[in-house]
């Protein structure tokens, strides 16, 4: 045996290592634990669900309309003038001809009136109309007095200058009261393809005050449908 002194034997190069496993499998083996440890080949997370929609406002109760009260009397019935209505909804008839649209619903409302309510004198917007252009320095346009402002639901008054302008107008009629539909809109609801809702104002022209109110609304096949049962709604036989 052959002996080697401590100090020459420290000075020999180390022996190297050869792995007896190929460098191949070396790094395929590197590459599999990597991807295990990464979590890999397990299935993604779901997404989150995703956050639902708020429900709808509750809608408010419809008041119907009692005419008895006002029966023989002379009520003036003022034009519509704010009519919107959603995109997809905007190009059935008689809505994509804005114009035609309002005289549509001024015609729809009142042959409604007189037909469930015949006991009041309705004077409905075309002899409106007429009465304005015989007295030009006295009525104003009925269909140019802002009476669209009547839509906000805490007017409990008729503001300036529409109520001037309303209480020279309806002087004109012989009555005293004037039925103002404020705003009609037509949107799409989960139970049917078109909703009307229509938003109908009774004042007092003399003194500006809003006797009643309400928004009445159906749901219908096409506009037409949808506005005439929500103008059935509001006046009941």
């Amino acid at each position: 045996m052959l002996y080697l002194p401590p100090r020459l034997l420290a000075s020999l190069p180390l022996p190297v290592y050869v792995s007896p496993v190929p460098i191949r499998s070396s790094f395929r083996f590197i590459a599999v634990a990597l991807v295990v440890a990464c979590g890999g080949g397990s299935t993604p997370p779901a997404p989150a669900p995703a956050t639902p929609l708020p429900p709808p406002p509750p809608q408010e109760p419809v008041v119907a309309f009692l005419s008895a009260p006002f029966a023989g009397q002379a009520v003036a019935v003022t034009p519509l003038t704010l009519l919107v209505s959603a995109d997809n909804i905007g190009t059935m008839a008689p809505l994509a001809d804005h114009a035609a649209a309002l005289a549509w619903a001024d015609s729809l409302l009142g042959a409604t009136l007189l037909a469930r309510a015949p006991e009041v004198k309705w004077v409905l917007p075309p002899e409106l109309r007429k009465i304005a252009r015989r007295a030009p320095t006295v009525a104003p346009d009925p269909d140019r007095m802002g009476q669209s402002v009547l839509r906000g639901k805490s007017m409990a008054t008729v503001p300036d200058p529409l109520r001037s302008a309303l209480r020279s107008l309806v002087a004109l009629t012989g009555g005293r009261c004037a039925l103002v539909p404020a705003a009609l809109s037509f949107v799409p609801d989960a139970t049917g393809p078109v909703r009307a809702e229509l938003n109908l104002v009774f004042v007092d022209a003399r003194t500006g005050q809003v006797l009643w109110r309400t928004v009445t609304w159906a749901v219908g096949a096409t506009p037409s449908q949808a506005l005439l049962k929500a103008i059935e709604i509001v006046l009941p036989v």
